[in-house]
C-alpha cells in the first residue's frame, strides 16, 4: 500500500513544484512527467490486486475526531483506481501541446490543480474512512473548480462555475447525512461496518441508498441532477473537460457500487429504481445531446446519456440478486463495470477532439466548421473510432459492454422466468432507444464538423495539432480496438471484481459468464479476419498505384456547376425531424425569417434547445431563494454592535434549550 500512496505523492509534490516554476512549457511538461511517473508507480500494485483479488491495506492514527488515515486497496478499488491514473496520465501528455495556446499565462496553477485532482480521485477510491474520503472527495471538487474556471475573464465560464460548486456542494451535503446516519447506526466511520449494519432495518437501508444516489448521483450527472455538466464542460479547456468526463463523474458511479457493497442487503426496488433512473437520464441524455449546436455541450449531454446506461446496468444487477438471478447479477454489474472503463476510454478520447478542434479553429460551433477531414485527417480518424466505440458498433468496446447487459437480460428473462421479464424488456427497449439516437447524434457530429465543405473560413485555415496532442489521442483510440478485441480476457477480471456485489462464488461467475465470453471471442476473432483483410486490400492498394499515376479532379456534382457548402446539412436540418418529434419533451425553441417573395436575397432560422431541468426546476427555484434571501438584508446592518447582539441572543436560546 505504501507503494500506491508514494505513486500519490509524486503526484501531488510534482504539481506543488510546478507553481514555482516560470517557464510556461517547462511547467506543464514537469507536472504531466509527474502524474506519469506516479500513475506507473501506483499502477503496478493495483494491476497485481485486481488480477489476484487479494486486498492490500494501510491504517495510521489521525489526530482528527472520528478520522483515521485508513486506506485499501481491493478488486473493486483496483478496478476504479486504473482507468484513473492511465487516463490522467494519456491527458496529462495531451495537456503538454494543448495548455501552449494559453503562453503568456502563468500555468502553474491550472497544473498544480490538475495533478490534486488526480491525487483526490485517487484517494476517493482507496479511503476506508468516511472522514478522509470526504477529504479526498472535497479535493477533487474544488480542484475540479477552479480548475473550470481558468478562463474566468468571461462572464459565461464564471457562470459555470458556481453552478458547478453549487451543484457539487449539494452532493457533498447528501454525503455529509449519508455518512453521519451510516456512523449512528455502525457506531463507526469505518466502510468495513457491513456486519454491524445488518442489525439496522430496511427502512434505514433504503434511506441510506437514497442518501447515497442523491449524493453520488449529483456527481455522476444523473438527471435531473446533471445541471453543471452541460455548463462545465464547454467552459472548461478541453484537457479538463476530458479528464472530468472521462474520470472524475466515475467517482460518482464508483460511490454508488460501493454503497451497495457495503449495505448488508439489497431491495429490489433499488434496482426498479436504477433502471427507470437510468432510462429517463440515458433518452434525455442523448435526446439532448441530438438538438446541440456546441459539440463540446453535445459531448457533455452524451456524458450524461452514457451515465444513464451505467445506472441501468447497475439496476440489472441489484434486482438479479434481490430476485436471486444469478445471471442477472453478475452480467448487470459486471457490463456496468466495463462501460464505465470504456466510456473512460472513449469519451476522453472524443473530448481531446473537440480539443484540437477548438485549438486550431477557435470555434464550437458546428454550423461554422465542415471538411476538416481533409485538413486534420489525423484528428478526424481518432475521432472516428471514438464515435464507432461510443455507439457501441462491433468491435470496438463500446459494443462489448452494451452486449454484457443485452445477453444478461435476455438470458434472465429466458432462464428466471416470468418475474424479471417486465423488468429486462424495459431494459432492452431503453438501451435499443438509446443506441439508435447514439448513432444518428454522432453521425451527426462527425459529418458536420469533419465532411463536406468549409462553411466559413475559420476551418480553411485549420491544421493538425502538436505530436503530443495526436500521440494521446491515438492512445486512447488504440485502446478503443484493443479492449474490444480482448474483451474474452478482460470480462472475467470484471466479473470477479464485482463478486463482492453479487456474493457468488467463483464457480457460479464462471458458469454464468463463459456462454458470453464464448460469443465474445468469436466476434473478436471475427474482427480480427476483417482487419487483417482489410489492411491486406490496403497493401495491395498502394502496390498497384505506386506503378501507375494518380491524378486528381472535381467530384461529380450531379449537375450542381456551383456547390456551396450552403447546400449541405447544417447540425439543426440534420436533427430536426427527431428533435421536432420529441419538441413536447426538448421544449426547442426556433426563430426564422418568413420568406415572402420568389428567389430571396436572404433567410435566417435559429434553433435553441434549452436543458429542461435548469430551465424549469432549478432557475425558477434560485429566483425564489433569490427573492426570499433579498428580504433578509434588513438583518444585515453592518454594524459590529449588532452582530455580538446575535451572539448573545443565539446563546442565551441554546441555554434555555439545554436547562429544559
Amino acid at each position: 500500500m505504501s507503494i500506491v500512496l508514494a505513486g500519490l505523492c509524486v503526484i501531488a509534490l510534482t504539481g506543488f513544484v510546478s507553481l514555482f516554476i516560470k517557464n510556461e512549457k517547462r511547467c506543464v511538461r514537469f507536472g504531466a512527467a509527474g502524474v506519469v511517473a506516479g500513475s506507473i508507480i501506483s499502477v503496478v500494485p493495483a494491476a497485481k490486486v485486481l488480477i489476484s483479488g487479494s486486498i492490500i491495506s494501510l491504517t495510521a492514527d489521525w489526530q482528527v475526531p472520528y478520522g483515521s488515515f485508513s486506506v485499501e486497496l481491493d478488486s473493486l478499488s483496483a478496478l476504479f483506481l486504473i482507468p484513473v491514473l492511465l487516463i490522467s496520465s494519456i491527458i496529462a501528455i495531451y495537456a503538454c501541446g494543448y495548455m501552449l495556446a494559453y503562453k503568456g499565462r502563468r500555468l502553474g496553477v491550472p497544473t498544480f490543480f490538475f495533478n490534486m485532482l488526480v491525487a483526490g480521485m485517487a484517494m476517493v477510491v482507496i479511503s476506508r474512512n468516511s472522514i478522509l474520503f470526504l477529504v479526498a472527495w472535497e479535493v477533487m471538487s474544488l480542484a475540479s473548480y477552479f480548475l473550470v474556471t481558468f478562463d474566468d475573464e468571461h462572464e459565461s465560464v464564471r457562470q459555470a462555475g458556481w453552478i458547478y460548486l453549487i451543484a457539487t456542494h449539494i452532493g457533498t451535503a447528501f454525503l455529509l447525512a449519508f455518512f453521519i446516519l451510516l456512523g449512528k447506526y455502525s457506531g463507526t466511520l469505518s466502510f468495513d461496518s457491513a456486519a454491524v449494519l445488518s442489525s439496522a432495518g430496511p427502512t434505514t437501508l433504503s434511506i441510506l441508498f437514497l442518501l447515497s444516489l442523491v449524493g453520488f448521483g449529483t456527481k455522476a450527472g444523473i438527471m435531473p441532477l446533471h445541471v453543471w455538466l452541460p455548463e462545465a464542460h464547454p467552459a472548461a479547456p478541453s484537457h479538463v473537460s476530458a479528464i472530468m468526463s472521462g474520470v472524475m463523474i466515475k467517482m460518482g458511479i464508483y460511490g454508488i457500487v460501493r454503497t451497495i457493497y457495503i449495505l448488508p442487503t439489497v431491495e429490489v426496488w433499488w434496482g426498479w429504481l436504477l433502471i427507470g433512473l437510468g432510462a429517463i437520464t440515458g433518452i434525455l441524455g442523448v435526446l439532448f445531446a441530438l438538438a446541440q449546436h456546441d459539440f463540446k455541450r453535445m459531448l457533455a449531454y452524451s456524458s450524461v446519456e452514457n451515465i444513464g446506461i451505467i445506472i441501468i446496468g447497475l439496476g440489472l444487477g441489484v434486482v438479479g440478486v434481490a430476485q436471486g438471478s444469478q445471471v442477472l447479477a453478475i452480467l448487470g454489474f459486471a457490463g456496468a463495470l466495463m462501460h464505465t472503463i470504456n466510456h473512460s476510454i472513449f469519451k476522453s478520447l472524443l473530448f481531446m477532439g473537440a480539443g484540437a478542434i477548438l485549438h486550431t479553429t477557435g470555434t464550437r460551433y458546428m454550423d461554422l466548421l465542415g471538411g476538416l477531414i481533409k485538413r486534420m485527417p489525423k484528428t478526424a480518424a481518432a475521432f472516428a473510432i471514438g464515435s464507432v466505440a461510443i455507439c457501441g458498433l462491433p468491435p470496438l468496446n463500446g459494443f462489448v459492454s452494451e452486449f454484457i447487459l443485452y445477453y444478461g437480460s435476455f438470458s434472465a428473462a429466458i432462464t428466471d422466468g416470468l418475474p424479471l421479464v417486465a423488468t429486462t424488456v424495459g431494459a432492452i427497449a431503453s438501451l435499443s432507444v438509446i443506441g439508435g439516437f447514439a448513432l444518428a447524434a454522432f453521425t451527426k457530429l462527425f459529418g458536420i464538423v469533419f465532411l463536406g465543405e468549409s462553411r466559413c473560413p475559420l476551418p480553411a485555415h485549420s491544421h493538425e495539432v502538436t505530436a503530443e496532442m495526436n500521440f494521446a489521442m491515438w492512445i486512447l483510440a488504440g485502446l478503443c480496438v484493443i479492449v474490444g478485441l480482448a474483451a474474452p480476457l478482460i470480462l472475467p477480471v470484471v466479473a470477479s471484481a464485482s463478486a463482492s456485489l453479487t456474493a457468488l462464488s467463483a464457480d457460479q461467475i464462471t458458469a454464468q459468464i463463459s456462454p458470453v465470453k464464448n460469443i465474445l471471442f468469436i466476434i473478436s476473432m471475427v474482427s480480427v479476419t476483417l482487419i487483417v483483410f482489410v489492411l491486406i486490400l490496403m497493401f495491395l492498394r498502394k502496390k498497384m498505384l505506386a506503378k501507375n499515376p494518380v491524378t486528381q479532379s472535381p467530384t461529380w456534382d450531379c449537375g450542381y456547376i456551383g456547390a456551396t457548402s450552403r447546400m449541405q446539412y447544417t447540425s439543426s436540418s440534420f436533427s430536426h425531424p427527431i428533435v421536432d418529434m420529441f419538441k413536447s419533451v426538448l421544449y426547442s425553441k426556433s426563430k426564422s425569417e418568413k420568406i415572402t417573395k420568389l428567389f430571396p436575397q436572404q433567410a435566417q432560422f435559429e434553433s435553441h434547445t434549452p436543458d429542461v431541468s435548469s430551465e424549469y426546476l432549478y432557475r425558477p427555484i434560485f429566483k425564489w431563494v433569490d427573492a426570499l434571501m433579498s428580504k433578509m438584508h434588513w438583518v444585515q446592518y453592518g454594524v459590529v454592535q449588532m452582530y455580538v447582539l446575535y451572539i448573545a441572543i443565539t446563546l442565551i436560546i441554546l441555554m434555555v434549550w439545554k436547562l429544559r
